[in-house]
């Protein structure tokens, strides 16, 4: 990996690439630049680019391995071959660039048959974040009818005597009913799905899953367990585990930051307040962590026993800096102004040559030094598909913060 050192002294000396000049830090007070958005955009299309010639018509990709130039892809049904057709359209929208729909469309064309698929709690991610800004870019009843029916599939694993919908099938001999903190991503599917048909039973199931989640996943510092198995009949907890992190009692980075998006996402589509408190505990929580690096880009687990020489992950950076830029939105004073500062700090050092990709390498993935399963030596310091995925969104969402600033 290549050395922080500069990067770090980057974060510490308070420089923010391409900033703007202020003597204000309030929270309505922008530091990066459109220029400096719009560059990193242009490098993001780019690169999409490279991945879209080198990527064979029916696969999808997860990570790349420079070492051995190889790119590794997967089919529909992995949970993440939602990401790079949401990328692609997320850059579409941006640009303009027509060759970018058109291969969002073919791997759209792909993944339609994932709607079917009852074996899994990550339609959301393999769903939503595709036909999802297909639909918002592109208004068609056939996407809606894919969501709608993938909606319907990802509420059968749901059992109201436990309160939530089970996220895996697999280790019976060591779950009954395992829910992981992922999941909170999959709620905004059916939030949208309820909004989308009048029905109420998606919106629904989606509260009641917020709420287990945030009785029985978070610590009493607001740190989050990976996994928490649930007795299938009496909905009691059996255990508080994880499956990626360092420990079970330590904070998988990727987790926390799933965590944060979830809360700020349920506030968005229900303003009910306990979810917006809860996201701020969760920010509050990341941001004050003595083992957060000064670059925002967190330590594959908080608790990893080799910090300072632990693997960072860009991934949970990427989530991370996407849900603050949403959360400064609902808050205000100097509680906006810290996550709107941590967000640029973080958008700004993986817009770095520490973290981002020089053009045509890399596989055509945006962003280096990400960690999808260290403990199973799975996907360790490589590019990964949604780590770009919320990179990208996050550049989108300060694009939009600037507005008429432009």
């Amino acid at each position: 990996m290549k050395k922080l050192k500069s990067i770090l002294l980057l974060a510490l000396t308070g420089t923010l690439l391409a900033c703007q000049s202020t003597s204000s830090t309030n929270g309505d007070q922008l530091l990066l630049t459109a220029d400096f958005v719009d560059q990193q955009l242009k490098n993001a299309v780019e690169q999409y680019q490279v991945m879209a010639k080198r990527l064979p018509p029916q696969s999808l990709p997860k990570t790349y391995y420079e070492e051995q130039d190889s790119l590794e892809t997967s089919s529909t049904r992995w949970w993440t071959s939602g990401f790079y057709p949401g990328t692609l359209l997320y850059l579409y929208e941006y640009s303009g660039d027509s060759t970018l729909a058109v291969e969002a469309k073919q791997k759209l064309q792909l993944l339609e048959k994932e709607k079917n698929n009852k074996g899994t709690h990550d339609l959301g991610f393999m769903l939503y974040c595709s036909f999802g800004n297909a639909n918002r870019l592109m208004p068609d009843l056939h996407y809606r009818s894919v969501m709608l029916q993938g909606a319907e599939s990802l509420i059968s694993r749901y059992k109201d005597a436990v309160g939530a919908i089970k996220s895996w099938d697999h280790h019976t001999d060591q779950w009954q009913f395992p829910v992981i903190i992922d999941n909170m991503m999959n709620l905004e599917f059916l939030n949208w799905a309820s909004r989308e048909s009048g029905d109420s039973k998606f919106a629904n199931i989606a509260k009641i899953h917020a709420n287990s989640t945030l009785k029985n996943h978070f610590r009493n510092d607001y740190s989050s367990y990976h996994v928490i198995d649930y007795d299938t009949i009496t909905g009691a907890v059996r255990h508080r585990h994880t499956a990626q992190g360092a420990q079970h009692e330590s904070a998988w980075a990727r987790g926390q930051a799933w965590g944060l998006y979830g809360y700020v996402m349920m506030y968005r589509d229900t303003q009910d307040s306990i979810y917006l408190n809860q996201a701020v505990h969760i920010a509050n929580y990341i941001l004050n962590h003595p083992n957060l690096p000064k670059d925002g880009v967190p330590y594959w687990d908080f608790d990893a026993e080799n910090i300072p020489d632990a693997k960072r992950d860009a991934s949970a950076a990427a989530i991370i800096a996407s849900a603050l830029l949403e959360l400064q939105t609902y808050v205000d004073g100097e509680q906006q102004n810290q996550y709107l500062r941590a967000a640029e700090n973080m958008l700004t050092n993986l817009s770095s040559d520490v973290y981002k990709a020089k053009k045509g390498s890399n596989g055509g993935f945006i962003l280096t030094h990400s960690v999808g399963h260290l403990l199973a030596n799975s996907e360790v310091d490589v590019p990964l598909t949604y780590a770009d995925y919320y990179y990208v969104e996050a550049l989108m969402r300060y694009r939009n913060l600037l507005g008429d600033k432009r």
